[in-house]
């Protein structure tokens, strides 16, 4: 009984969870016909009408490529910026460590609608004014705090020994770095890796005010410019819904233990 409770609760979980995904994935698939009608529920027929439409009436493949640009340069940038400053806060010997954290954190307690204005500005003045390096150097701004400091508690729950050992076999602390405790930290970058890829992926407000043209618009932008005059395409919206959620589904699968590692390093003391 206890078993069979579990498996009910954890359905039950599931089913909330995944509702608003397999709403919007069954909502993609009804005709158009049906899109404001309830029954029926599921579609009858199914049909990809919808699929079709966004790839063909509107540039949404380009869109997605510059999601995918943005995401991914987001995501390696703060990563090879991130270990750097994680290692140096982790494991090695220097005054001010709790204030310099503190600082890095501070970046992120702005509310992006106080910081939008102002960066607007900047970003008009150097010319990068609906460009995907204007997206990918915000972006990297400010998700350098949640990279920097998760990746420093994993560094800290690394032995010290390694490093020192490293460096009494003639190792520089760059060499001890690379060749030594990087690649154990491999759990942590990929579970901060993914934690910046979303938010790169889903960001909304820098990327509505720093674009303006289909040349460098992102998904988020893309699907709220979907609606029409005079009609509301729900079916468009659910499938690029759908299509915008699989590339993060895939990814939170495919390093599903990698991430849970990268966690929960540092939670338990050995």
């Amino acid at each position: 009984m206890k078993r069979t409770w579990f498996y009910i609760q954890l359905l039950v979980l599931a089913v909330w969870c995944l509702g608003p995904f397999l709403w919007a994935f069954n909502t993609s698939l009804k005709p158009s016909a049906e899109l404001t009608r309830l029954p029926p529920l599921l579609p009858h027929p199914a049909t990809t009408e919808h699929y079709v439409a966004i790839f063909q009436g509107y540039p949404f493949l380009h869109i997605l490529a510059n999601s995918i640009i943005v995401a991914m340069s987001t995501t390696l940038l703060a990563l090879a910026v991130g270990t750097l400053a994680a290692f140096a806060l982790g494991q090695l010997s220097m005054k001010g460590k709790g204030v310099i954290l503190a600082c890095v954190l501070s970046v992120s307690m702005f509310p992006p609608i106080a910081t939008v204005s102002p960066l607007y500005l900047i970003i008009q003045n150097l010319g990068l004014r609906d460009t995907l390096a204007a997206l990918i150097i915000t972006y990297t701004t400010f998700s350098l705090p949640l990279a920097i400091w998760v990746l420093t508690h994993f560094f800290r729950s690394l032995p010290a020994e390694l490093f020192l050992a490293a460096r009494v076999d003639g190792c520089t602390a760059f060499q001890a770095f690379r060749r030594v405790l990087l690649p154990l930290a491999v759990p942590g970058m990929v579970a901060t890796g993914l934690l910046v890829f979303i938010f790169s992926w889903n960001e909304f407000l820098y990327a509505l005010t720093f674009t303006a043209t289909e040349s460098s618009r992102t998904v988020p932008v893309a699907i709220a410019m979907f609606p029409g005059l005079h009609e509301m395409p729900w079916g468009e919206i659910a499938a690029a819904s759908v299509v915008v959620i699989l590339p993060i589904v895939l990814l939170a699968l495919v390093f599903q233990r990698r991430l849970v590692e990268g966690l929960t390093a540092g939670s338990v003391k050995g």
